[in-house]
């Protein structure tokens, strides 16, 4: 691999498919994938993610925005892709691009129909959140009786998936309450398999929850962090590959005596002779200040080298000091060495953030 000589984000498309692979190997035969890529795949590279999981045979496809669903069928996408956050707003855009909504109320279940009728559609698929625990978005078992009273009128929509969302399938703290949940759904959707006179899918289970209620995959899973490398559960993580390594290159060194300081507010102050190297990297592309003053670091040459001073917007500087380094050496942010749950738990936070929040100004490499 040539080594980085600016701040790229380097994507294996390989590791995708190991950990791709290694998921479905949990699931009995017939039962479906779908492929969660909102937030440009967690990261990384919706469309590059996107080609590569059609590729592989995903089924489905979930996106958080209407937005991210257009993006994909505009670069030749033809999955069937689930919007799990739409608004009535994006509603004409998702008909006019082929997407299929998720429609979580009463007023979302109305409103879509009634643009359905009105364009004369016929059986346009969408999906049915249930609220089992979660209290996000969804429909409860004391709200279900919109859902029979609407479809009863039109013949407009079509169920392609009834779905909810486990809050904490990877806690076995929290079994008796993922159970709970599970039991709701199931109860959920047998009312609805009751109410209409076909099958949708039915998909409940998370990555952790692939792995630890089996018996809860129903006819479809869902995965999209295990997609990306990381379970929220160290066991698991040792069965998947993170796909991404960000990296960066030493733009300069510069040699501090004692009481030089660096950086905005002169955060750090050099208590002995002293190496500091600058990378181009900063909080505007996703490593926050919160890592800054030693609480992190990055490694050059397989050598730890923590972070000084603040963490300003576009530059990093770390301790070089003990490193046998030059300038346009090549610097691993996270992966390889450190793996991103380590270096988030560093920052008080955990991976999906750290990997959601690297900035679109970081180049992408996709390692085919």
């Amino acid at each position: 691999m040539p080594k980085a000589e600016e701040t790229v984000l380097e994507i294996d498309l390989n590791t995708l498919a190991h950990n791709f692979k290694t998921i479905k190997s949990q699931l009995k035969p017939g039962v479906k994938f779908m492929s969660v890529i909102k937030a440009y795949a967690y990261g990384n590279d919706s469309v590059a993610m996107a080609n590569k999981l059609e590729e592989l045979g995903t089924d489905y496809f979930a996106v958080a925005y209407t937005e991210e669903g257009i993006r994909l069928r505009e670069a030749g996408i033809s999955k069937p892709i689930l919007i799990l956050h739409p608004q009535p707003v994006n509603y004409p855009e998702i008909i006019e691009h082929c997407l299929e909504p998720n429609l979580y109320s009463a007023r979302t279940l109305q409103l879509f129909i009634e643009l359905a009728e009105k364009q004369k559609q016929k059986n346009y698929p969408v999906h049915l959140k249930f609220n089992t625990g979660m209290n996000r978005l969804g429909f409860t078992e004391a709200n279900y009786h919109h859902i029979p009273e609407k479809l009863k009128k039109t013949k407009s929509v079509r169920i392609a998936s009834a779905f909810s969302h486990l809050a904490a399938s990877e806690d076995w703290k929290e079994r008796e309450f993922t159970l709970s949940q599970i039991y709701k759904f199931k109860d959920l959707a047998g009312k609805l398999l009751e109410d209409i006179d076909y099958e949708p899918l039915l998909h409940l289970c998370n990555t952790s929850a692939v792995f630890n209620y089996p018996s809860a995959a129903f006819s479809m899973v869902r995965s999209g962090l295990g997609l990306y490398g990381f379970a929220n559960d160290d066991n698991l993580n040792k069965k998947l590959k993170p796909v991404g390594t960000l990296k960066s290159v030493i733009s300069q060194i510069q040699n501090l005596e004692e009481g030089d300081t660096v950086g905005y507010g002169r955060a750090f102050k050099a208590e002995k002779t002293t190496r500091i190297a600058t990378l181009p990297v900063g909080h505007a592309d996703g490593i926050k200040r919160i890592y800054g003053h030693g609480k992190a670091g990055v490694f050059v040459n397989g050598e730890y080298a923590p972070i000084v001073g603040n963490v300003c917007m576009d530059i990093i500087m770390i301790n070089v000091t003990h490193i046998d380094c030059k300038e346009g050496d090549e610097v691993i942010i996270f992966g390889g060495p450190q793996p991103v749950p380590e270096l988030a738990a560093k920052g008080g936070t955990v991976s999906y953030e750290l990997i959601t929040g690297i900035s679109q100004r970081v180049k992408r490499i996709i390692i085919k």
